[in-house]
């Protein structure tokens, strides 16, 4: 199948890519499961921007740089942020419902922000977008939206029937998990918006379908990755061994949540950070739960907020209330048992102010790319902010150079003449499973440089495993997960492995300070 652009994911970055461009071109989003499967319908803080009276687009950008220590562009984060207004009255336009307070926006707080800014539709922001987005897209003639389908590879100048060494990209090879069958998209561009590496680990607040596919593939066809040793995890999810991956949202402590350790009764963040408390940017907050768990040897922490009023906290946060509830949690007036989890990924592929990566013809945009915006830590809710504002900038640079994109020449099909049907399937499980527990205990968020070299180790011998396994049997999608996952595993401890120091989100016992200058680990394939 053949289109002017291809793009792979259906999430924020996605979709406001696609509609950008469909009133001039024709446009494919490929998804891997069902459209509204992404990380963008899991959102549920909001979209940070600069609207209450007193704040500027200077103090947003400088608490950016602050929970990125200094590791961010600052040229990037001033793009970004001046952005956000404008994206948020696209937003508005597409009938996305934001809580207001008279005639304004309702705005909340999030941690290592200096002012209210979190524009939001109560605790489930993401859905709302998500849904708005998607509505638009159907609705829009040019626009081909295709669930199902997961990409294996991209197609480059080394799938062309007549071999090219250029590196240029043509589109994908996807399985269709309908079919079975592996089938090519094509397109002059191609925006991969795969969203983030989550399930590298074995706690995530990410959905399944995390798995590093569009860092992965663009490794392989040679584009380069940065700083994917910063890996966020989100304080505050709830321990609950039924209840999977469920996020309490940072407004919770926002609004006034605290910190308690259930043994001694005491709020602790007044040990870590007793001037920002709660609201200390995130990689602190998990630092300090981590050590509370250790230190106790407890199996979480409690967030209290039950000293607000019990209608405030229905109101703010019906979803959580409502599925508290439903495991035995009233959090009007009971403490909410949480611990750290994985995320976001703050690195991924080098992209520049345009979504452009390394490869002629493939751009990309969220979560999956490293564009200098987070540097060492993404500040609450700029990360839908960033899926915006690229998705578009990478859709007007298509647009703008539309002229010299050369239509793809003929390329090679999927050749599975010499592969047959796996007979042994517990082997892929068996193989994610152990990565996600490696990647917990020996890369989570405080490492040693022994740790980082054991997970080296496990990496290596399975990365012999998992290719030996992935050249004898048909591609499934658990395959193709599984080879992406382990991919990006070894992306991240190489570039853990990389970094002598702490910063951010990299926290090393081996390393514990900051050096005086912030250099970008660049990975090169």
């Amino acid at each position: 199948m053949t289109s002017d652009i291809l793009i792979i994911g259906s999430g924020a970055a996605g979709l406001t890519a696609a509609l950008t461009l469909a009133d001039r071109f024709t446009v494919t989003v490929l998804a891997k499961g069902a459209l509204n499967e992404g990380s963008t319908a899991w959102a549920q803080g909001g979209i940070a921007a600069v609207l209450e009276p007193g704040d500027t687009f200077e103090n947003h950008v400088e608490d950016t740089m602050v929970a990125g220590a200094g590791l961010n562009d600052r040229g990037i984060v001033e793009m970004v942020v001046e952005g956000a207004p404008a994206a948020i009255e696209r937003l508005t336009h597409l009938g996305v419902p934001f809580e207001t307070e008279g005639n304004a926006l309702h705005l909340t707080r999030e941690g290592g922000h200096s002012h209210r800014r979190i524009v939001h539709v109560a605790d489930a922001t993401g859905w709302a977008v998500q849904e708005a987005l998607q509505r638009a897209a159907e609705a829009h003639p040019n626009i081909t939206l295709v669930p199902d389908q997961v990409a294996i590879d991209l197609a480059t100048g080394r799938h062309e029937i007549r071999y090219s060494g250029a590196g240029r990209v043509w589109g994908v090879y996807a399985v269709d998990r309908g079919t079975g069958r592996v089938a090519l998209y094509t397109a002059r561009a191609t925006i991969l918006a795969t969203g983030g590496a989550g399930r590298t680990y074995l706690f995530s607040t990410a959905p399944r379908g995390a798995t590093g596919d569009g860092i992965a593939m663009a490794w392989r066809a040679g584009a380069r990755v940065s700083n994917m040793e910063m890996m966020q995890f989100h304080p505050t999810c709830l321990y609950n061994l039924e209840v999977k991956n469920f996020l309490i949202t940072e407004a919770v402590r926002g609004e006034g949540g605290r910190l308690i350790n259930p043994t001694t009764g005491k709020r602790f963040m007044t040990y870590y950070d007793p001037v920002r408390m709660e609201l200390a940017p995130r990689d602190i907050v998990a630092r300090a739960i981590d050590a509370e768990i250790k230190r106790y040897g407890l199996d979480y922490v409690h967030l209290d907020i039950s000293h607000m009023p019990a209608d405030f906290i229905r109101h703010h946060f019906p979803n959580i209330h409502e599925k508290l509830l439903t495991v035995g949690i009233d959090m009007t007036t009971q403490p909410i048992p949480v611990v750290p989890a994985q995320h976001y990924t703050c690195g991924g592929i080098v992209v520049d102010e345009h979504g452009k990566t390394d490869l002629p013809g493939l751009y990309a945009a969220g979560e999956c790319t490293e564009s200098g915006l987070h540097g060492a830590n993404r500040l609450a809710s700029n990360s839908l902010l960033e899926c915006f504002v690229f998705g578009e900038a990478a859709a007007d640079s298509i647009a703008a150079d539309w002229d010299s994109l050369p239509p793809p020449p003929p390329i090679r099909p999927w050749d599975e003449s010499r592969v047959t049907d796996s007979d042994e399937e517990v082997v892929i499980k068996q193989t994610w499973t152990e990565i996600r527990r490696f990647m917990w205990n020996y890369v989570g968020i405080v490492r040693t440089t022994k740790r980082l070299e054991r997970a080296q180790h496990r990496i290596a011998m399975l990365n012999e495993e998992v290719a030996e396994y992935y050249q004898h049997f048909r591609v499934t999608p658990d395959l193709i997960e599984l080879r992406n996952l382990l991919q990006t595993a070894e992306l991240i401890v190489r570039s853990a492995l990389h970094r002598h120091e702490s910063r951010g989100l990299h926290y090393t016992l081996d390393y514990p300070q900051m050096l005086p200058e912030a250099v970008d680990t660049v990975l090169t394939p």
